[in-house]
C-alpha cells in the first residue's frame, strides 16, 4: 500500500500550471482601460469652439478702424492696410442668401459702378465660409468681395456682435451694420441700423458729402 500513496503526489502538482494560466488573462484588461484616455482628450476642442463672442462697443467716428486680414471669396487675403488711400465700405451681415442680406447685397451690386466712381471699395463680412460666399456671389452676380470671418474676431472688434430679437426670441448674433472707412484709415461714418433697401444710396450720398 505504501507505493500507492506516492502516486497521488504527481496528480497534485499538475494543478499548479492551471492556476498560472489565469494571470495573463488578468493582464489583458489593463490595455482596455488605457484606451479610454484618448477619448477624454478629444472633448477639449469642443469646449474651445463653444466659446461665445463678446458684445463690444462700436468704433467711433474719427478713431482708427480696427485692422483686419481675412480670406476673400476667391481664397485671397484682404487686409485693411492694403486698401489705404481708398474709401472702404465695410458692411457686416448675418448670413449668405437670406432675405435681408440678399436685398442689401443686391443694392450694393446695382450701385457698384457708382461706388467705384466715388473711390470706394465694398467688402461684405459674415461668419460664412469661403465656399458659401462663392455660391452666394455666383447666384446673385455680386461684383464685390465677401470676406469670411469664421471665428468672428473682426466682427467682435467692430462691435457688430450683440443681442438680437427675432419673433420674440432673444439671441446673440451679427448685427447688421456698416462702417465707412476714410482714405486715412479712420472711421468716417457709422451705420448702426441699416435699411437693406436704401443702404447703398445712403452711402453714396455720404461719399459725395465727404468729397
Amino acid at each position: 500500500k505504501a507505493p500507492a500513496a506516492k502516486k497521488k503526489a504527481p496528480a497534485a502538482k499538475k494543478k499548479a500550471p492551471a492556476a498560472k494560466k489565469k494571470a495573463p488573462a488578468a493582464k489583458k484588461k489593463a490595455p482596455a482601460a488605457k484606451k479610454k484616455a484618448p477619448a477624454a482628450k478629444k472633448k477639449a476642442p469642443a469646449k474651445q469652439a463653444s466659446l461665445e463672442l463678446r458684445a463690444r462697443p462700436r468704433p467711433e467716428v474719427g478713431t482708427s478702424a480696427p485692422s483686419f486680414d481675412l480670406p476673400g471669396d476667391r481664397g485671397e487675403r484682404v487686409s485693411l492696410a492694403s486698401l489705404k488711400g481708398k474709401y472702404v465700405v465695410l458692411y457686416f451681415y448675418p448670413r449668405d442668401d437670406t432675405p435681408g442680406c440678399t436685398v442689401e447685397a443686391c443694392g450694393f451690386r446695382d450701385r457698384h459702378k457708382d461706388l467705384l466712381a466715388a473711390g470706394a471699395v465694398v467688402l461684405g463680412v459674415s461668419r460664412d465660409t469661403v465656399e458659401s460666399h462663392q455660391r452666394f456671389k455666383t447666384k446673385f452676380a455680386l461684383p464685390f468681395t465677401l470676406l469670411s470671418d469664421k471665428d468672428g474676431q473682426v466682427i467682435e472688434a467692430y462691435g457688430a456682435w450683440g443681442e438680437k430679437v427675432f419673433m420674440g426670441n432673444r439671441k446673440m448674433g451679427i448685427l447688421r451694420s456698416t462702417f465707412l472707412i476714410g482714405k486715412n484709415g479712420r472711421i468716417a461714418k457709422v451705420y448702426p441700423k441699416v435699411s437693406p433697401q436704401e443702404h447703398a444710396a445712403e452711402i453714396l450720398r455720404d461719399l459725395a458729402a465727404l468729397g
